[in-house]
């Protein structure tokens, strides 16, 4: 479990300092895009620019956190790989070891990156709204972020027992609540500043349960 910390620094310390990078830029990158309002009126010239920054630095904050799970995976394959194993040896049973071909694995991880992608950007849509958009918004982040997480995590187990993406969506639809709520309770953890370094590995361990549980193998009995 603590060398599952790893890969979640490394892409946590990537990931701030490219927010930190773009917040140094963002007012000459504002005032760049935004040159037809030099004549307006200073204050809304200033109120426009400032709401244009801060969607965008939210946006990309919810983005960051929206493919902060899918990054880490991909960098920490080796580290979340024992520890996926570790807990399935725990549980009882073999490990399950089907074969999964490259081009199917690039094609998942492609769609779940561009699911995590546009649930960020609807979220920070949404949060454009006067007023009821900084809640709506937050609530509809959690759920379809939760809901890209849940799918990332649990996917190594349920690929490792042979169901293809199609098969998995089946899985999914039928255990919705139980997949969105371990997802939601993941991302909200990950709000949390330095709380998805400690909490990834422990996501992937419950992750694996809860592949278990999705193909009926959590009835096994934990190995002595």
């Amino acid at each position: 479990m603590a060398a599952g910390l790893i890969p979640a620094g490394i892409v946590f310390l990537v990931l701030t300092g490219a927010l930190v990078a773009l917040g140094f830029a963002l007012p000459g990158l504002v005032d760049a895009a935004t040159p037809w309002t030099e004549t307006w009126v200073p204050v809304w010239r200033d109120t426009l620019r400032w709401a244009i920054g801060l969607a965008l630095m939210g946006g990309s904050l919810v983005l960051a956190i929206a493919t902060f799970t899918a990054l880490t995976l991909l960098v920490g394959e080796p580290f979340y790989d024992r520890i996926w194993r570790s807990v399935e040896q725990d549980l009882g049973g073999s490990v399950p070891d089907a074969r999964y071909s490259v081009g199917n694995m690039i094609g998942d991880a492609f769609g779940l990156f561009t699911k995590g992608a546009l649930s960020a950007i609807c979220a920070g849509l949404v949060g454009l709204v006067p007023v009821i958009g900084a809640p709506l918004g937050a609530a509809l982040g959690a759920g379809l972020n939760g809901s890209v997480i849940a799918d990332e995590l649990s996917s190594r187990g349920l690929t490792a027992r042979g169901l293809d993406a199609g098969q998995r969506r089946l899985l999914i639809r039928r255990n919705r609540a139980r997949m969105l709520g371990f997802g939601v309770a993941v991302h909200v953890c990950f709000l949390v500043p330095f709380a998805a370094i400690v909490v990834m590995p422990a996501a992937v361990a419950g992750a694996t349960m809860l592949a278990r549980h999705l193909t009926g193998e959590d009835a096994v009995q934990p190995s002595a």
